[in-house]
């Protein structure tokens, strides 16, 4: 027969078992205040109920029990249940009791009849002993557990730096005894001077870098985070003895991701920065190279001062190369990404790359360089990239490994596929492969420490003079944009390899066909509005289309635009800024649209990066030569909007 009682679910569970019911009911009485009670007059049934209650603190037995004594039973117990036990005997042969608890490993016995407190007291002890016991057990596989399953290095010391615990190495090991055994040796100098300090202040972190030597004689960097608290043990110990706990991190990739953030957020700084003086600078440049050229044109000059006047008309040249590379600086340019085709690509650039590795005749690089553009893999996939953009990073990077190799060499362009690591990739880009593409020299090679900085803006090892340091910030800007990433091989005396990681895009994305670029005139003469607040860029605009012949009304506002407007004689084109003090230019280009129907609109600016534009609308870049005015007043004509709704 069994019994069953409780009173609360917090209590202690204890299991009766007697063959007589008059001591069980006995017991229940005695104990049901305090603990939830099982009883049962079968010993066989009582094996069952262990089995069935898990959590029972305390077992009560008799010893004379048909069947099954109480020794035997608290015996086969001990195989299913961690609960502790108490015997009942009314043996007088003390021999024959100190057998019967030997024999079932008794914590306890109580005599009949008992002495009701003494018994209640028995029973607390022995159930918070187990219960005690229990919570120990469970600790101790909580931190094992925690332990095994931390990514991190886990070592508690004493007051000596003696390893008492660690999941770093095990400490049976010979000369893990000590706590810097369970670290690298390199950083042992900071796990003993952060003890010390961790004396007084109680807790440290420190940021620290372990060099890794490969078998290639390449070095690595591994940077762990150590973090070093003083525990409140043993009680009472003052702090500087109290034991301590150090935990090392693995940080490698985070400093690496730290970096390129810290990077990302230069180039963006430097491209708000960029922006902000972009328009008018290219404002001058337009006025001084326009200038230049019409004079050019118009002039009777000498030889030596036709010289001088195209020497200045090639610095202003330069001066908006190098506005573009500033622009090209946190300028957000998801919008023009596509599928290329580095089969259709790296053939039509290899011409330009090849004059790009012709030395300038400077004395210290007279020395000529070859290009060795290697065959592609078959069925290499398209790339999800900026067609323009990467021509102009292997452009940058071809100049980079001709300035690296002063007596000659050759560059080599390779393109292999990789695993893609990245996990940040858009829909368009296949998740599991990459295209690297190599740019190897044969250079001097560069040592870690200029390695580091060679994506920093305006950082360069070259001369006064032939170098701006934005080329490869450029090329760390376009990747860091178009979910790519630039890797840097470098051995000095050897040479550098420079790999452009670029995803790989989606079957189904389409290739990219090459841009078609407006040439020709229009081959009549047109009425021309010219729009810009600038004076220097709106005569040489007028200037331009005067010497193609077309008959041109300049303004620069808005109000003057419409006040020019004469129905009878309708305006064919309008050449509009996009920035000016009234207006942008596409408000003024709809309300001229809206004042002359069917008027074609060509935009300019100086800063292109921000500017939208109509459906079908053309923006020329300022500075712009009378050629490239030429053809986009001939591709507007043939091909731009009439209007802006």
């Amino acid at each position: 027969m069994t019994f069953w009682s409780a009173k609360g679910p917090s209590r202690p569970l204890i299991l009766l078992v007697d063959d007589e019911e008059e001591i069980l009911v006995a017991l229940t009485d005695l104990l049901e205040d305090q603990y939830e009670i099982l009883s049962t007059t079968d010993p066989l049934r009582a094996l069952d109920l262990l089995r069935e209650h898990r959590d029972v603190a305390t077992i009560i037995s008799d010893q004379r029990m048909p069947g099954l004594t109480g020794d035997q039973l608290l015996m086969q117990a001990r195989a299913v249940s961690d609960a502790r036990s108490i015997l009942l005997t009314g043996y007088a042969d003390l021999e024959a009791v100190v057998s019967a608890l030997n024999q079932g490993q008794v914590q306890a016995y109580v005599h009949k009849p008992w002495d009701s407190d003494a018994l209640r007291s028995l029973v607390g002890e022995v159930t918070q002993h187990c219960l005690a016991q229990r919570a120990l057990r469970t600790e101790q596989a909580l931190l094992r557990g925690l332990m095994e399953a931390l990514p991190i290095g886990l070592v508690f010391s004493d007051r000596d730096g003696r390893c008492i615990r660690s999941n770093v190495r095990d400490e049976s090991e010979n000369g893990a005894e000590t706590e810097q055994a369970h670290f690298p040796e390199n950083l042992w100098p900071d796990v003993e001077a952060m003890r010390e300090s961790v004396r007084r202040s109680g807790q440290e972190e420190r940021l620290v870098g372990e060099v890794l030597a490969q078998e290639d004689g390449k070095t690595s960097m591994r940077w762990h985070e150590l973090t070093r608290l003083a525990l409140a043990w043993p009680e009472g110990a003052a702090s500087e003895d109290a034991w301590q706990v150090s935990m090392d991190r693995d940080v490698t990739s985070r400093v690496a991701m730290e970096s390129r953030l810290r990077q990302a957020e230069k180039l963006q700084s430097l491209g708000t920065l960029a922006g902000g003086i972009a328009h008018d600078f290219n404002n001058l440049l337009a006025a001084i190279s326009g200038s230049l050229e019409l004079l050019e044109d118009i002039a009777d000059l000498d030889e030596a001062s036709l010289t001088l006047l195209r020497n200045a008309a090639d610095s202003a040249q330069r001066g908006a190369v190098l506005t573009r590379r500033l622009l090209q600086f946190g300028r957000p340019r998801e919008a023009r990404l596509s599928a290329v085709s580095l089969e259709q690509l790296l053939p039509g650039l290899t011409d330009l790359l090849r004059q790009s590795l012709k030395k300038r005749g400077a004395p210290a690089v007279a020395s000529p360089c070859a290009l060795c553009v290697e065959d592609l893999p078959q069925d290499l996939p398209l790339v999800w990239s900026d067609a323009d953009q990467l021509e102009m990073a292997l452009l940058n990077l071809c100049v980079n490994a001709r300035d690296a190799m002063a007596d000659g060499g050759t560059v080599r362009i390779s393109a292999r596929v990789v695993d893609q690591k990245r996990t940040d990739l858009p829909a368009e880009c296949c998740l599991n492969r990459a295209v690297a593409l190599d740019v190897v020299d044969e250079g001097a090679g560069m040592t870690p420490d200029i390695a580091a900085r060679i994506f920093d803006p305006f950082f360069t090892t070259k001369d006064v003079g032939r170098g701006t340091g934005l080329g490869l910030s450029s090329v760390y800007g376009f990747l860091s944009r178009s979910y790519g990433e630039i890797v840097v091989d470098s051995v000095v005396g050897e040479g550098t390899r420079m790999t452009l990681i670029l995803p790989v895009a989606r079957s189904g994305q389409q290739g990219v066909s090459q841009p078609e670029r407006p040439g020709g005139s229009v081959g009549w003469s047109l009425k021309v509005l010219v729009l810009d607040d600038e004076a220097p860029v709106r005569m040489v605009t007028a200037g331009f289309l005067t010497q193609d012949r077309h008959k041109v009304t300049a303004v620069s506002s808005l109000e003057e635009a419409l006040n020019s407007v004469d129905p009878s004689s309708p305006f064919d084109l309008a050449i509009v800024d996009m920035r000016m003090p009234d207006h942008d230019g596409l408000t003024c280009a709809a309300a001229l649209q809206k004042a002359v129907l069917g008027l074609k609109v060509l935009f300019i600016s100086g800063h292109t990066d921000d500017m939208p534009t109509p459906e079908n609308g053309l923006l020329l870049p300022k500075p712009f030569t009378q050629d490239a005015l030429r053809r986009a007043v001939a591709e507007t004509m043939r091909h731009g909007s009439g209007s802006t709704d």
